[in-house]
Parts: structure tokens; sequence; C-alpha cells
């Protein structure tokens, strides 16, 4: 899959700019797909040009002119037809830190730099969580998820950050039992 697809998604939501698209990536996509402003910006152009979102320039009195994006009916075409077909394959985790951790204790690496390694990675966890947690909270608006999940137009920005929620929430658990297996270590050496 490719970033088109997401920015795609992202624009189901309605008419954005590409400061807008970047909030919205950090908010409620960047937990299955992260992308940078200028890669959201290289994409939006490509998507632009290949006619499956329009651009329109808004002027703005005392600040640069920004462009507003809209999906077009080819691009919805597009993106319904991606929905529709099956997953390529499952993704594979790449994750820097756990070949830390896999490599730590045959190259000599000090726990307490291990930990630390953890313990900063718990410190990121914790900051999405608690983000994720506020954007369900706004989402639902007071309803319970089962009213949400029946009653609202649109599920899958929630069903999606039902999926960040829980990878975060995973994360912690793993970091906890590593830092409890790493003080035992540490303890008996």
């Amino acid at each position: 899959m490719s970033l088109k697809y997401a920015v795609l998604a992202a624009l189901l939501e309605g008419e954005a700019s590409g400061y807008e698209l970047s909030k919205v990536f950090d908010i409620s996509l960047a937990n299955f797909w992260p992308a940078t402003p200028q890669q959201l910006y290289r994409e939006l152009e490509r998507l632009a040009a290949d006619g499956l979102i329009e651009a329109r320039v808004v002027r703005q009195e005392r600040r640069p002119d920004k462009r507003m994006f809209t999906l077009t009916e080819a691009g919805r075409a597009d993106l319904g037809a991606f929905a529709a077909a099956p997953p390529r394959r499952p993704t594979a985790v790449r994750d820097e830190l756990l070949i830390k951790i896999q490599a730590m204790d045959g190259v000599g690496v000090d726990p307490a730099t291990a930990r630390a390694q953890i313990e900063e990675r718990m410190s990121w966890a914790r900051g999405k969580l608690d983000r994720y947690l506020r954007v369900r909270e706004r989402l639902l608006a007071g309803r319970t998820e089962e009213e949400f999940l029946r009653e609202a137009d649109r599920i899958g920005p929630y069903l999606t950050l039902m999926a960040g929620i829980g990878f975060e929430e995973e994360n912690l658990r793993w970091c906890e039992r590593v830092l409890v297996h790493l003080r035992r270590r540490t303890a008996v050496g």
C-alpha cells in the first residue's frame, strides 16, 4: 500500500488543507501509517495531477494563500476499489528497539542502557495512548462505544483508532515485562 490511499481515506472526512491533513495524520492515522508533512505535500501534488483530488486556492489576508483539497469521484472510485480488494499480506513489525534488545546481552550492553531505552519507549507509548484516548472521547462525544458504533455515519476511523489504542497498550505491557526481567537479571548478576 502507498501513502496515496491513506491520503484519499483522510479526505473522506471532507475538504482539508495540507496543514490540516498533516494534523489528521498525526492524530488519527499515525498509529498505522505515519507520514511527514513533506511526504504529504508531495503526495497531494501527485494525486491532484492524477485527477484523484482537486485543489482550490483560498486567498488569505496577511498570510500566504492556502490550497484546499477534496476527493474527486475518480479518487473515491480508486479508494473504493482499493478498500474492496483483499490485503496483499500482513505487515511485519520493523522496530529498531527490538533489534537492540535482541542484541544487548550478546554484545555486552549495560542493562541500565537497555532499561533507559525501554523507559523511553514507555514514555512515547503513554503519550500516544493519551492522545488516542482524547481522540476517542472526542469521537464518542458522550455516547457509549456501542451507541457510536451503531449510530455514527462512519465508523472506520474509530475502528482504526481502536487498533492504535490496543497497539500502545500492548507496547506498555511488553515494556513493563521487559523491565521486570532486566531488573531481575541485574539483581542476580
